[in-house]
């Protein structure tokens, strides 16, 4: 073991080493705290990388998979980036407990319970039915990106960053676990972790006047893995430069309800796009009538969108959200629904 992997494991508690390697939860790492940490310890996992498992996990900054394109750009509900899973012997027990703190790094503390929670139900606990991959080298362009059902999170360092969190990010949650095949939630849907977003959309829907319901409400949803910007789609449904003052506030707390699950730097980055691209008055929300308080008297799909901005809600059957949200249009995103 080199030297940098014993001062790191000297940090967590023999425990914590146990829970990371079979897969299960534990509390954070010291070694897990500050905003740049992911990134420090992506670099740590790269380094220690053997041969062989750099062939399989590890590619070149813009490398094109043959059959799936630009793959630091991709994103989808439910895929595997690489073929290794967290959970096999393919990663040694110091290398799981680096990528558990990366993922305990790149979430708010706040939501570690609650994404455990998610990835129980979803994938059956944290590290089954998810891979990484790396691309590009420590001191260059540099990112990891962790992939799973209802999951895909980045973390890493670009020059001049262009993308908040790096590029497009994934979350949902379907409470019925995934070996049930029980994937249509309840009304209220209760036990999902991520449905407040709605019931913080809504409660912004119920401020707005009539006319403005109108012109928010739109009869036809998009696909919803159609995140790539268009002047079309930042144009569609309510301008937010229409609001009023305290209805604008509104539009400004959902915007914190969104951004809450994530680590501060990133949370910064998103408040960052979107000044640049003129705030959230160059931007408009959309709330599509397939999914009108459907038996809950809440709005189960949303989207806000601007020049450079995508953020897509869908809360049936079960959530599904989609995050693209950059400082510029010209971003590149590779986004499908499902990847079999």
């Amino acid at each position: 073991m080199d030297e940098g992997r014993r001062r790191f494991l000297h940090g967590l508690s023999g425990a914590a080493v146990t829970a990371a390697t079979l897969g299960w939860p534990r509390a954070a790492s010291p070694m897990a705290k500050g905003s740049d940490a992911p990134e420090l310890l992506a670099a740590e996992l790269y380094r220690g990388l053997g041969p062989n498992q750099r062939d399989e996990i590890a590619f070149p900054w813009n490398h094109i998979d043959g059959e799936r394109g630009l793959l630091r750009a991709r994103v989808a509900a439910s895929w595997q980036i690489t073929r290794p899973s967290l959970d096999s012997d393919f990663f040694s027990a110091d290398q799981r407990a680096l990528v558990r703190a990366i993922f305990e790094g790149i979430i708010d503390p706040a939501w570690h319970e609650r994404y455990d929670r998610q990835l129980t139900d979803d994938a059956g606990g944290w590290g089954r039915h998810q891979s990484i991959g790396l691309f590009g080298e420590p001191g260059g362009p540099f990112q990891l990106i962790m992939s799973g059902r209802h999951m895909t999170l980045r973390a890493g360092n670009e020059p001049a960053p262009a993308a908040a969190f790096g590029g497009p990010v994934f979350y949902g949650h379907a409470t019925g676990t995934w070996w049930s095949g029980s994937f249509v939630e309840r009304a209220h849907h209760p036990g999902n972790v991520f449905f407040h977003q709605a019931e913080a959309a809504s409660a912004l829907y119920d401020l707005l006047d009539g006319a403005q319901r109108e012109r928010a409400r739109i009869a036809e949803a998009p696909p919803e893995h159609d995140i790539g910007f268009s002047a079309e789609g930042a144009r569609r449904g309510l301008a937010l430069a229409e609001l009023s003052a305290d209805q604008l506030g509104e539009a400004g707390r959902l915007f914190d309800v969104l951004v809450a699950p994530f680590r501060e730097s990133d949370r910064r980055q998103v408040r960052e796009a979107i000044a640049a691209q003129g705030g959230l008055t160059a931007c408009h929300l959309s709330f599509f009538e397939p999914w009108y308080r459907r038996g809950d008297e809440l709005w189960d799909s949303f989207r806000i969108e601007g020049p450079s901005l995508t953020w897509h809600f869908r809360g049936d059957p079960h959530v599904h959200v989609w995050a693209h949200v950059a400082r510029r249009p010209d971003v590149p995103v590779n986004a499908v629904p499902i990847e079999r």
